[in-house]
């Protein structure tokens, strides 16, 4: 409900803003991204931060989930069906696969309004089951795009720990870039999580 409070909300400021200057929009593109930012802390636990220097962006996260390596495993390396679970996520495809390396390609996009920027990527997979997924580019439109995924289990459940490096193609205004990347960073792990959190439902009420 507050979600969907704070979201209309969004759309109002970006009506009104379209019809006003371009002062108006950023503000309101700041006040949307507080917003969904702000109303994402309230329903989960994900520590995002953000560093960017140059045109390089850096991003590490921490988050804790109350289920199994297994099933966060089975998320995250689901990219057949990603599609379904992530929101602005078009399209994922496993170009080719021997052992634990893939290539996968990739479609999506980021922000929202005047700041929604696509992004196509091809990248190598490497998998060490249950443990550590790591992302290298080999073709997009990203300059630069390393991600390191680190799973680790104790008795109650993961902590997810993930590392990236990236220099995008487009450019991204430095006073709202760091915001806007933390908040497409922490709504995309908050759909993996919530997809993990549902399949351990469907799971247990199975037995």
């Amino acid at each position: 409900m507050l979600r969907g409070a704070l979201m209309q909300q969004c759309g109002k400021w970006q009506a009104t803003s379209r019809r006003s200057s371009a002062k108006m929009q950023l503000i309101a593109i700041l006040l949307c991204l507080f917003a969904a930012g702000a109303n994402a802390d309230a329903d989960k636990s994900i520590d995002v931060a953000v560093s960017i220097s140059d045109h390089e962006i850096s991003v590490d996260v921490g988050c804790y989930v109350r289920v199994s390596a297994q099933l966060a495993w089975s998320v995250m390396t689901d990219f057949d069906h990603a599609t379904r679970f992530i929101s602005k996520l078009e399209k994922s495809v496993v170009l080719s696969r021997a052992g634990d390396i893939l290539v996968l390609w990739q479609k999506g996009s980021m922000g929202f309004g005047p700041l929604s920027i696509p992004i196509e990527t091809v990248a190598e997979i490497r998998l060490t089951p249950f443990e550590k997924i790591q992302s290298h580019l080999l073709r997009g439109n990203m300059k630069k795009n390393e991600a390191v995924t680190r799973l680790i289990p104790d008795a109650a459940g993961t902590r997810i720990v993930y590392h990236l490096e990236s220099i995008p193609d487009a450019w991204i205004p430095p006073l709202i870039g760091r915001a806007l990347v933390e908040y497409e960073t922490r709504a995309r792990f908050d759909e993996l999580l919530d997809e993990m959190l549902r399949r351990k439902d469907l799971a247990d009420a199975k037995r």
